[in-house]
């Protein structure tokens, strides 16, 4: 179990793309945010062959199926439909410094709304409290 940074009182389930470290949910995620968070390098992502696929795994990678349910979520698609967003993301997608330009691009509310659309589909937060 990896505690939450700011609450320490639940599960971080959420990590930040930026430093890395764990949150809770929502409010944590938004006062993490406030601080000045700095980039941590990632260990290098192993590409493993999989029937004439390939998969690329890191600690952090979303399962396949996890994945598909982004393509039908409507929040996600109306997110998408910004095309300020779509640049962004094209932006990023061809940098050679991605790590860099998500940091930049967490500062843009249109970003950070789409980024926390796909958590909510991928680790929705759970209702037990």
């Amino acid at each position: 179990m990896k505690p939450c940074i700011i609450c320490k009182d639940k599960e971080g389930k959420y990590k930040c793309p930026t430093c890395l470290v764990y949150y809770c949910s929502v409010t944590c995620c938004n006062e993490h945010r406030n601080t000045k968070c700095t980039l941590t390098k990632r260990k290098e992502e192993e590409i493993v062959e999989d029937s004439n696929k390939y998969e690329f795994r890191a600690r952090d990678t979303i399962p396949h199926k996890k994945l598909k349910l982004l393509e039908e979520d409507k929040t996600l698609k109306n997110v998408l439909a910004n095309p300020h967003l779509r640049s962004l993301l094209k932006t990023v997608d061809k940098s050679e410094q991605p790590e860099t330009i998500m940091q930049k691009a967490m500062l843009e509310p249109i970003f950070v709304e789409f980024a926390d659309a796909c958590l909510k589909v991928v680790e929705p937060e759970s209702t037990d409290d």
